[in-house]
């Protein structure tokens, strides 16, 4: 009687499958501004694959549903610990606005909340369906910059060679294919980027639906990189011949889009006839269509089939109540605003200094659309003791969240067809920065032809004199997270180096300027103290 009893004052087991779908409610409600900045990311053509990477995800589970109920038996613990982290990094992103640690996070998360409801056993079976979400996430907008930016310079060198093939005349400079009438170039939508992330997802799910050995599928997969790139320099090769014979209006417009489209259902043709070369060398008396797995379940499992209690199923409690507190947490970041720093609009920044006489330049629209910058100043400056010109830049961000964000000289200066020859750090003499310690700078000559130049950069972020883009990121976050600021800018100075053997007439005149600017800077670049 009594051992009837105490079954019937437990709460009914399915009603955890209500709190399962209440817990990925509230991840949602959590995981809010990240996802919907990942979903409009997905408006763009390199990540437009993403609206079916969930259903993909699903569609994988599904197959595998038959196998779940027998292996389901208790919730592991080691998916707290992966909820708790998924959410930390929920907190440390929503806070700096690095929304990729926010959608990572949701992607934890989700994958830690299965593990403490279902265990490790169902885990093991459906891990690619949670493996294959990354795929619907973008990378983090410095390494996309530094991916484009490599990606542009050998579509832009293999397109060349593809248009010599055809005798053709033509001159490649930087990223820039120079056919004497007309000029091509190889901007960021161009890189292959485009084609390159959707074949990569593509990939990876034939590869994981490819029944043959580890080594073929790996390499099915692989192989979409060499396949993407190797076909969008194709695709720039063409477009070169074709605009050299039938005019510049082949490289633009429905022609320019429609062509872009050909060489993407191309580079899936490739990627099929290497899967029929796989097939073919594994010597399998299966057709190839045989050893795709699309097999669909017989049955479809009920709730019923799963045996689950509120013992076994502790972990996914513990998951679901650190998901109610942080969801409660949230309500802390909404009244949480960035500050934004007063300054000098550089529009009122002297164009004659210590005899400095400067000439001030702009940038074209297209150009700053693609820095995302907030105020800049960019302006040519002589000295009479000189006949030589500094060029000097400064790109100012007031806020470097929401895919804003400093493009260092390191994967900028390339696309101009400028090599680097040496990149070192250096000491300004005479010179403090704001924060009290020597001015440091990077200094690299760049070479181009038999033209030679030396720059001279650094990274002004929030009182701290920075070289290195990677430490001017991780400030970034920090200063986000502790401070409330992001602003920051990058100061460029240029200076012509006409003969190499009196390199040092260039280096003293580019020491000059900046030790006679430099102490104009704190008045339009905020410091650490407001």
């Amino acid at each position: 009687m009594s051992r009837n009893s105490s079954v019937e004052s437990q709460p009914n087991p399915s009603i955890l499958w209500i709190l399962l779908l209440l817990s990925l409610a509230f991840l949602g409600l959590i995981f809010e501004s990240g996802l919907a900045e990942m979903v409009k990311d997905w408006e763009l053509d390199e990540y437009s694959h993403g609206y079916m990477i969930p259903m993909v995800a699903l569609y994988i589970i599904w197959q595998k549903q038959q196998q779940l109920p027998a292996v389901t038996q208790s919730g592991a613990w080691l998916g707290v610990l992966g909820t708790l982290l998924g959410l930390m990094a929920f907190f440390l992103g929503e806070m700096a606005t690095v929304y990729e640690v926010v959608q990572y996070g949701f992607l934890l998360c989700v994958a830690s909340v299965f593990l403490s409801f279902f265990g490790w056993r169902p885990m093991l079976i459906v891990w690619v369906a949670f493996a294959y979400l990354i795929f619907m996430v973008p990378l983090p907008q410095f390494v996309y910059k530094a991916l484009s930016s490599e990606l542009q310079l050998i579509s832009s060198s293999l397109g060349v060679y593809v248009i010599r093939l055809f005798d053709i005349s033509v001159y490649l400079e930087g990223n820039v294919i120079d056919l004497g009438s007309y000029q091509l170039q190889v901007v960021e939508a161009c890189s292959g980027l485009r084609y390159l992330f959707p074949l990569m997802s593509f990939g990876f799910l034939i590869a994981y639906l490819f029944k043959a050995p580890f080594w073929q599928r790996a390499l099915l997969f692989l192989s979409t990189v060499p396949i993407t790139v190797l076909m969008n320099s194709f695709r720039i090769g063409v477009i070169g011949v074709t605009v050299e014979y039938w005019g510049i209006e082949m490289a633009e417009g429905f022609l320019h889009d429609f062509e872009g489209w050909v060489v993407f259902m191309g580079c899936l043709g490739v990627l099929a006839v290497e899967m029929m070369i796989l097939h073919k060398l594994s010597r399998s008396t299966l057709p190839l269509w045989d050893r795709v797995d699309l097999d669909i379940p017989e049955n479809i499992i009920k709730l019923s089939d799963f045996n689950i209690g509120w013992k076994t199923q502790r972990p996914f409690i513990a998951s679901l109540i650190l998901i109610s507190v942080a969801l409660l947490g949230t309500q802390f970041l909404e009244s949480r605003e960035e500050i934004a720093p007063a300054r000098t609009e550089f529009k009122n920044f002297p164009l004659y200094n210590h005899k400095w006489l400067g000439r001030e330049g702009s940038i074209e629209d297209n150009v700053l659309g693609a820095l995302k910058l907030t105020d800049y100043l960019m302006a040519d400056y002589k000295i009479k003791s000189s006949p030589l010109p500094v060029n000097f830049y400064i790109a100012y961000y007031q806020s470097q969240r929401q895919g804003a964000a400093i493009h260092s000289p390191r994967t900028c200066i390339p696309g101009g067809g400028w090599e680097f020859d040496g990149l070192s750090q250096k000491i300004i003499p005479d010179v403090k920065h704001m924060s009290g310690v020597p001015l440091e700078v990077n200094r690299v000559l760049i070479r181009k032809d038999q033209s030679a130049q030396i720059v001279y950069y650094w990274f002004e972020q929030r009182g701290r004199n920075i070289t290195n883009e990677y430490e001017a990121k991780w400030y970034v976050f920090w200063d986000s997270l502790m401070d409330n600021r992001t602003d920051g800018a990058l100061v460029r100075v240029v200076v012509p180096v006409p003969d190499i053997a009196n390199i040092d007439k260039s280096e003293q005149l580019g020491i000059k300027f900046i030790q006679d600017f430099y102490p104009l800077i704190p008045d339009y670049i905020p410091g650490k103290k407001l």
